[in-house]
């Protein structure tokens, strides 16, 4: 069975109707097929993201799910300079191995909404679309992508100058979860 791949497009933002703007997108081929139970679950329980969804140099504190429509996922990470950062993922869409997309946001330790205490002109919510697919080589391919939702134009500007960091960052989350999923195989 084929599935098409998914194809980030560059989309509106919010109240700035003139401006558009390409998601960030992160693409990951793992070598097993679908459907892969036990990638869906690294990525959709708390009990296993906290134990490698991070930048490097942060641990989980913090992991409460509800992983369902209307749900949310709320976390704390510390890194070693004793920096906390705290977020939120609230989920609007779910198809079990498939698709899960949600509104990402930074968060106080109580769960309400904060600026990203990094960079305060960070936008509010980012829009997140993560895809499992089929590859043609039979292994399953991850797709993962960000990109403002409702931001004003400053926040954009943010967004747009951390591209190159988000892409740093994510490659050593992903190197997290490789090594986590060899330790869960082993």
């Amino acid at each position: 069975m084929s599935v098409s791949r998914f194809q980030p497009t560059p989309e509106k933002v919010g109240p700035l109707s003139n401006i558009t703007i390409s998601p960030f997108v992160v693409t990951r081929e793992f070598q097993a097929p679908r459907p892969l139970p036990l990638l869906w679950q690294v990525q959709t329980q708390a009990l296993h993201l906290q134990r490698w969804l991070s930048p490097e140099g942060f641990n989980t504190i913090h992991a409460d799910m509800d992983f369902r429509v209307g749900g949310r996922y709320h976390y704390g990470l510390e890194g070693l300079n004793g920096l906390q950062m705290w977020g939120f993922q609230q989920f609007l869409e779910i198809v079990p191995e498939r698709k899960v997309v949600h509104l990402q946001s930074f968060s106080n330790a109580e769960g309400g909404l904060a600026r990203n205490p990094m960079a305060p002109t960070w936008p509010a919510y980012l829009h997140v679309t993560a895809t499992w697919e089929e590859s043609p080589n039979g292994g399953t391919v991850y797709t993962i992508s960000w990109r403002p939702h409702e931001s004003d134009e400053i926040g954009i500007a943010t967004f747009e100058s951390a591209r190159d960091g988000m892409k740093a960052g994510f490659g050593g989350t992903f190197a997290k979860l490789d090594s986590y999923l060899i330790q869960l195989q082993g």
